[in-house]
């Protein structure tokens, strides 16, 4: 198994005219591949995949694996839902179009017990062979992958390599390394990437990423050479723009943030999600100013 860790990026959908922006998707996509980022996940929850459509979800993934085929930039497929059978059905597209592994959130609002999620995620890394990561983020879910729950299944089923830990608490990576030095624990809160790495991470995912993704892959990659005084450097650069990118729901401000770079034709969302408000567009424009985005 091609185990992927590394600097990913938590793709965001472009939207024009209420429907996917392909072409934007497109461009997005390869700019991470030419600003040295390891991975791509496209339609994970940053990516909106809650309010797309089955076959919205299922192209984007399409369109990801297109775009990097013949590159060294992998694609982490999203696959997450709070029905286990249409999170495998998701999955095993993904494996049938060429994905390199699977990132799927914990069902959210069902809020089941421990079991539950046990049950759950093997059901789905059961009904594919590619890499499969975990995903907590109980601060959106409504529930917590613990980390003897996380254990088991990285002990029970061959192909869960990793988890991705959005609790942003650092003693949960501890926790897990400490336990299973091998099971790859990788940072999904932006501004803490750094600790996260060094306390022994395997990888980001980041939103933030979207935006630069030459400074987050940089900060990964000074890590793993051992330059840890550059990276620290790196994010306490972005803590600034992490801040700001949180002061609404993700996606909305990225969102946002890269329609003020000029990356995004557009500032498209799905319902319920909004535009960001007056005074959330005044602080992005003013702390984007502070950092430079290649497009």
């Amino acid at each position: 198994m091609n185990i992927i860790t590394g600097s990913m990026t938590a793709l965001i959908t472009p939207f024009k005219n209420g429907k996917v922006d392909t072409n934007c998707y497109e461009y997005l996509i390869k700019r991470q591949i030419a600003q040295g980022i390891d991975a791509v996940v496209p339609v994970g929850t940053t990516g909106e995949s809650a309010t797309l459509s089955h076959n919205e979800h299922k192209e984007c993934i399409e369109i990801a694996v297109a775009v990097c085929k013949g590159t060294n930039v992998k694609v982490i497929a999203g696959a997450g839902s709070n029905a286990t059978h249409e999170a495998c059905d998701i999955a095993q597209h993904a494996q049938a179009v060429g994905a390199d592994g699977i990132l799927s959130v914990a069902p959210y609002y069902n809020k089941p017990s421990q079991e539950g999620l046990y049950q759950h995620y093997k059901a789905i890394a059961n009904s594919v062979d590619i890499p499969f990561m975990l995903y907590n983020v109980p601060g959106r879910t409504g529930v917590d992958i613990e980390a003897s729950t996380a254990i088991r299944l990285f002990d029970d089923v061959k192909n869960i390599y990793a988890i991705k830990e959005a609790t942003g608490n650092i003693e949960r990576t501890i926790e897990i390394n400490s336990q299973r030095s091998d099971f790859c624990v990788v940072s999904g809160v932006d501004s803490i990437d750094f600790p996260m790495l060094a306390n022994g991470a395997k990888g980001i995912i980041s939103v933030t990423a979207n935006l630069l993704p030459n400074m987050k892959s940089k900060l990964v990659h000074c890590v793993f050479e051992g330059d840890y005084n550059t990276a620290r450097d790196i994010n306490n650069t972005l803590f600034p723009l992490n801040e700001v990118l949180f002061v609404e729901s993700n996606p909305i401000p990225i969102k946002a943030a890269m329609y003020i770079a000029g990356l995004l034709d557009t500032l498209e969302y799905r319902l319920p999600l909004t535009a960001p408000s007056a005074a959330t567009m005044k602080k992005l424009e003013e702390v984007i100013k502070n950092y430079e985005v290649i497009k």
